[in-house]
Formats: structure tokens, sequence, C-alpha cells
């Protein structure tokens, strides 16, 4: 067992977090679902804590490259939301492991910041930095469990300044440094994630909305969307790799999102009756992405290689 969490990377964490967001996506359709995402999410955890544990050296070495230091943002970030499943069991004690998750977000951006932003390596920047700044915005989708609106609010204007920033650096990254090692390839489809990561914590924290951001956020959201599905179809055919992660959150955030803005638009008396059908094939192919995701890294820990 102790090879097997040896080779447990970082990157799992992204899984957890898809996982766990997938829970709540389908908690529509069924409670039992949402509750197995959950167990399977807090699985994923119980392998991360025993890798930092067994092998704190081997985590430290991996938060020197920028690519697994801004991946690492999806552990408090899948904390977040694990904290919530948990809630009706463990009352307050659920609440200090929400606020404990942001704090650690809050650690990991200032050190990403100090370690690599200052530092600035066009060659080394990729679609995960956007998990970094824009990923504490999970805490605006949680917050209404927690009755924390206010910190919900602030994290999503944190997260939407960050995701205009981003979207400039990144972006130009792209299309003047076009090498991108293999492994960083799937990285790309987080693109698919933080606009739709705002989206969603924006209409749960933000008590005044404005139609014109939403729907600004919605078409930006849609496109990014789209250039992620195309790129995740062709990058299905290389070898495993952890970064393979990125099929899980992006897809999964991306439903939730277009789900979360048509109930929000339909309150505002404004509703989109084409966004049923949006979401429902979102929610078909963040399912597939998320469950060949987790075979996936699941072969690769448990594989007999005798």
């Amino acid at each position: 067992m102790k090879n097997v969490i040896k080779k447990v990377p970082i990157p799992l964490s992204g899984v957890m977090l898809g996982l766990a967001s997938l829970g709540n996506l389908l908690q529509s359709y069924s409670n039992e679902i949402r509750y197995c995402c959950g167990i399977l999410a807090c699985f994923l955890l119980i392998l991360l804590i025993l890798k930092l544990i067994l092998f704190p050296g081997m985590i430290k070495e991996d938060l020197k490259n920028p690519i697994i230091a801004s991946v690492a943002a999806t552990f408090p970030m899948a904390l977040m939301i694990l904290s919530t499943y948990v809630k009706p069991f463990i009352g307050n004690t659920a609440f200090v492991i929400w606020i404990f998750s942001i704090l650690l977000h809050m650690v990991l951006i200032v050190y990403f910041t100090a370690t690599f932003m200052l530092k600035l390596q066009m060659p080394k920047v990729f679609a995960s930095y956007y998990i970094v700044y824009v990923g504490i915005a999970v805490a605006a989708i949680t917050a209404p469990a927690y009755g924390k609106l206010s910190i919900g609010a602030a994290t999503f204007w944190f997260g939407l300044i960050s995701l205009i920033v981003l979207l400039i650096l990144v972006t130009y990254r792209y299309l003047t440094v076009r090498e991108v090692p293999e492994p960083a390839k799937p990285l790309f489809c987080i693109y698919a994630a933080p606009a739709s990561l705002c989206i969603a914590g924006y209409t749960q924290s933000v008590e005044t909305k404005s139609y014109g951001l939403l729907i600004g956020l919605m078409i930006v959201a849609a496109i990014l969307y789209v250039f992620a599905i195309i790129k995740a179809v062709t990058y299905l055919s290389l070898p495993f790799y952890p970064s393979y992660a990125s099929f899980t959150f992006p897809f999964v955030i991306s439903a939730i999102a277009m789900k979360q803005a048509s109930a929000c638009l339909m309150n505002m008396g404004k509703p989109l009756s084409f966004l049923s059908y949006v979401v429902m094939i979102e929610t078909v192919i963040a399912v597939i992405f998320v469950a060949y995701t987790f075979s996936r890294f699941m072969g690769f820990l448990f594989a007999d290689k005798n």
C-alpha cells in the first residue's frame, strides 16, 4: 500500500474536486448519487493526506514546479465543497474546515505569487494558473451553506478580477509560445473553468445581480467551453498523465454554472428556455469525463506491474 501512496500525484486533488462538484451537480437527480460522489472524493482525500504524511519531502519538491503548485490549489477548493457534505453530521466543525480551506488557499496564492508570478517566465505559464487565483471563488459557491455571503462576494470579485487579468496573460502565452510539453497539454481544458466558476459564485453569493454581467460571463464561458471540449477530445489519445485531472472540474463547473445561471435568469423574469438542453448535454459530458478520468487514475495507482 505504501508504494501506492508514493505514486499518488498532487493533481489527484483535481479529480477529488471534480467528484465533489459532480455530486452537487447531480443532487437534483438523486441525493444518493451525490453522497456516492462525496465518498469517492473522500477516498481520494485520504490518499492525498497519507501522501502528505508519509512523503512530505516529495510534496515539498513537487511544489517547486509551477504546474504542480498551481494545481495544488484544487486541494483547498475540494475541501471547501466537501465541508458542505459533512456539515449535517459535524455541524460547526464543518465551518472550521471551510474557513481553514479558504486560509490555506490564500497561503497558496501568496506562495505562488512570490515564487512564480514575481519571477514570471512566459514558457512556464499554463492554464493551471487560473486555479490559484480564480479558484478561491469556490468560497462564493459554498458561502450560503454557512450564511457568509460577505466572504463569498469578496472571493467572487477577487476571482473575477483575476479572471480578466489571467485571460490576457495565459492566452498571450499560448499564442506566442506554441511549445507545450505533452504532459501539460491537457491543462488547456482548465480554460473551461474560470468564467463558469465566476458565474456559479456570482449567482450564489452576490445579492444584487446585474443582467448584463451575468450574460457577459455566460457568453465568455460558452466560448471557452467550446474551445476546451474540442481540445479535450484530441487529448484523449495522449498517454495517461496526472494532468488528465483537467478533464474533470472544468466540465463539471461549466454544467453547474449554466444550471444556476438558468435559475437566476428565471428569477429575474428573463428566462432562456434553451439553457435546459445545454445543461443536460454538459451534465452528460461532465459525468463521462469524470468517470473516465477517475478510472484512469485508479488504473495508474493500483495496476499490478508484476
